[in-house]
Formats: structure tokens, C-alpha cells, sequence
């Protein structure tokens, strides 16, 4: 039995929805057991094969509950198989190529030992509350995550676990 944490970090509801698709794709595998928890939530790895961390990117940077799981985890985290993502960008460029992490983001991923990081795209509602957000959904709103994208990594970090016969 392999026990995967999906832990996100997640404003507006869009990232929280990233991480329960991953984690619906990580339990297509038999023997695979997944916790999908917002990171705040997320107190303790103990009995956890691997984790998953995600966040919404606001300002080149995770929210702060994403951040905080980071740095509170570290110590655990260098241990176990570590696999990061972010979302954010309004538009298609997430899914016509890959998405570097700003310089913060980078630094956790570095830092908590992650395997790999990706950005898939945001999401942002016409109906979005406060001044900037409201802005942002008249010009660029709407919905850019892949889940197909999003499938495909999960698989990908099932593979990597899965012992070669």
C-alpha cells in the first residue's frame, strides 16, 4: 500500500479542484491510498510514501498556507518523494509549453527536494470578489487548467513510484 498527501494551497477554490483531480488519478492505481487536504490542514507525514504540494501562484509567489507547509514540513519533506505544482496563469501558455517557477517558488521546490514542478494554467471567475481579482476577470478571466495535463503528470509521478519489475 502506498499512502500519497495531495496538500494545497488555494484562494478561489481552483487549485483545491487541481488537487482532488490528482488525487482521483493517483487512486486509479491499485494499492495506491490518497489524503487530499488543503496544506493548512495537513499536520503531520507520518505513514506517507510521497507528497504532492500545490499552490496558487499570486505575484510570483504560493499563498501563504502553501509556504508555511513547506518550511514547517522541511524537515520530513527532504525524505520523502516530493512532487510540486503550481496555477495561475491566465492563459493558454501553461499548456503550449513549460512554465518556469518564479524565483520564490523555486526556492521551496529546491529546498523541500522536490522531483519536479509544474505550472499548469488558472482559473478565474467572471464573479470574482475584490478590486484587483474583479479587474482581472473582466480582462483575463475564465478557465485555462488542462485536466487532461493534469491526468497525465499524476500518472507520470505513479510511474516513478511504482518499483521496476
Amino acid at each position: 500500500m502506498t499512502r500519497i498527501l495531495v496538500a494545497h494551497g488555494s484562494k478561489r477554490g481552483g487549485t483545491a479542484e487541481i488537487a482532488e483531480w490528482i488525487g482521483a488519478e493517483l487512486c486509479e492505481t491499485p494499492g495506491v491510498v490518497v489524503d487530499v487536504r488543503p496544506a493548512a490542514e495537513a499536520r503531520d507525514l507520518a505513514g506517507y510514501d510521497a507528497v504532492v504540494i500545490g499552490s496558487a501562484v499570486y505575484v510570483g509567489r504560493w499563498v501563504p498556507e502553501a509556504r508555511r507547509f513547506a518550511r514547517r514540513h522541511r524537515a520530513a519533506l527532504v525524505h520523502l518523494p516530493v512532487w510540486a505544482f503550481s496555477s495561475g496563469p491566465l492563459d493558454r501558455s501553461a499548456q503550449e509549453g513549460e512554465v518556469p517557477p518564479t524565483r520564490s517558488i523555486a526556492k521551496i521546490v529546491e529546498r523541500v527536494g522536490a522531483r519536479d514542478h509544474v505550472t499548469f494554467g488558472g482559473r478565474l471567475t467572471a464573479d470574482a470578489k475584490g478590486f484587483v481579482a474583479a479587474r482581472l476577470a473582466k480582462e483575463r478571466g475564465g478557465d485555462y487548467r488542462d485536466r487532461d495535463q493534469i491526468r497525465a503528470w499524476a500518472r507520470a509521478i505513479v510511474k516513478e513510484l511504482q518499483p521496476t519489475p
